[in-house]
């Protein structure tokens, strides 16, 4: 969730300063993979429903303390997938991974708080993106996003069968969401289409989520201005239809995640809170069989609201609310997991649910984490290759409450009438100083990347780190 929405919605990720010590930066060049600048330059402070302060961010890094791998290698825990590895030593926060259709390319992107700025009187953050061509054995070089000077967060990657990229992300809630492309894997880029300009409805926008058809021809990003919104293209993203409101009531929405059936409809997830994140969060699907032109909204279950998290630097309450994947297998049957819970307060349960008609009937709750004392986070849904397979991907503390952190995958080949048993992803007990051997000190993110290749091999990426207001770094694994 891309900037908390408290009583005045202030700034989710605003960095407090240490009561450490600072740990050297890391100062290696990058090379901006386009430099479009808007020339006029950066916005006032954003004003909606009350006001945000601007982003702080600390500067401060692990870089010395972080072991970088280049190659992958096998794991000695994680049966069938790599060895867990760390994208730089950077403050890199809440990444996401993406797969060029039938091909070893992939690509990932994550948010990064210091180090090189992506030009002279660019803030911090920035979006930084590396591409795989041998399957994620071994990255490239880090490049930025399109360059505007505003602070950037949440990016959203896709890749059309033609090798295609669709980018969105957020230039601060205003400008908001942005868009472009790419037609030669991030050499270029087209220049930046604003989804929420100053005169438009809204003027404002936080959290993009991106879904493509194959070709690229179809496009939709969902996104919220405390309503949930959708803005859809036909023409392969050179141009949006008017945003579409969906909701018509005074809560917060987010959408958490998208997916489009072989049938060409469309969903998105979404969880919706109060503006203070008090009392009941509800978990729906917004629906579209038109081309994005209507949404119908399917209400699938509701948390009571979520645990607090004082314990961590710089957490606030609504961090672990409720969140959610959905995925479509080829045969166009919906699964859906997402993290709730029953009685306020207490930890958030892990459950999954499937759909064999379009959402309109749904299966009970399978509870498929790790218990009634564990707090689950970061729920993602992955399909295929074959109909009937799915995988879940989270963030849990079953191996140390609240301080032992790991992330976990658990896979179905049946729709989920049988699970095999999760795998932990996060295997290594050192190489950053938030890891331990049972885990690390905090889920470094709302969100995290997870894709699953034609031939089956699993790319997760996701954030660790030693609490809320980080340091932290961005990691990686693949494997089947």
């Amino acid at each position: 969730m891309s900037f908390a929405s408290t009583g005045n919605r202030s700034l989710r990720r605003a960095v407090l300063l240490l009561a450490f010590s600072a740990a050297a930066i890391a100062a290696y060049a990058l090379t901006p993979w386009s430099a479009h600048k808007n020339p006029g330059g950066r916005s006032d402070p954003l004003e909606h429903e009350g006001k945000r302060p601007e982003k702080v961010y600390t500067g401060l890094s692990y870089a010395k303390q972080t072991k970088v791998v280049g190659q992958a290698s096998a794991s000695a825990t994680a049966t069938g997938f790599d060895s867990e590895r760390v994208w730089s030593g950077n403050d890199d926060w809440e990444p996401t991974v993406a797969l060029q259709p039938n091909s070893s390319i992939v690509y990932q992107l994550t948010t990064r708080y210091n180090g090189t700025k992506a030009c002279t009187g660019c803030p911090f953050p920035v979006i930084v993106i590396r591409r795989s061509i041998d399957g994620g054995n071994t990255w490239q070089a880090d490049h930025f996003i399109p360059t505007t000077k505003y602070q950037k967060n949440d990016p959203e990657l896709q890749v059309a069968t033609d090798g295609t990229l669709y980018l969105a992300w957020m230039d601060e809630y205003k400008p908001g969401i942005r868009f472009a492309k790419s037609s030669d894997g991030g050499s270029t880029w087209t220049a930046p289409l604003s989804l929420t300009p100053i005169k438009g409805t809204p003027n404002w926008g936080d959290k993009p989520l991106l879904v493509i058809s194959p070709s690229g021809q179809d496009v939709y990003i969902g996104f919220n201005a405390s309503d949930a919104y959708v803005a859809s293209s036909h023409n392969y993203g050179a141009s949006f239809g008017p945003n579409v409101k969906v909701n018509n009531d005074t809560r917060y929405w987010f959408h958490t995640a998208g997916a489009m059936a072989p049938n060409g409809d469309v969903y998105f997830i979404t969880s919706d809170f109060s503006q203070d994140y008090t009392g009941d969060a509800n978990i729906s699907v917004l629906k579209s069989s038109n081309g994005g032109s209507s949404w119908s909204i399917i209400r699938v279950d509701t948390s009571k609201q979520m645990p607090d998290c004082a314990w961590a630097a710089g957490c606030t309450l609504g961090f672990f609310g409720t969140m959610a994947g959905i995925a479509v297998d080829s045969a166009g049957k919906i699964m859906i997991a997402y993290n709730a819970n029953n009685s306020p307060g207490t930890p958030m349960q892990l459950y999954a649910r499937t759909s064999s008609n379009g959402g309109a009937l749904w299966s009970a709750r399978m509870s498929i984490g790790g218990g009634g004392t564990v707090n689950h986070h970061s729920v993602q849904v992955v399909s295929g290759p074959a109909a009937g397979e799915y995988a879940v991907v989270w963030q849990d503390d079953r191996m140390g409450a609240n301080v032992a952190w790991n992330v976990w995958l658990r896979h179905t080949a049946d729709s989920g009438t049988n699970w095999a048993a999760p795998v932990r992803l996060s295997d290594l007990g050192s190489g950053a100083p938030y890891k331990t051997a049972n885990g690390y000190g905090f889920p470094y993110g709302d969100y995290l990347g997870a894709a699953r290749d034609a031939v089956g091999t699993y790319h997760v990426a996701w954030g660790e780190g030693i609490s809320y207001t980080g340091p932290g770094g961005t990691w990686y694994t693949k494997g089947r």
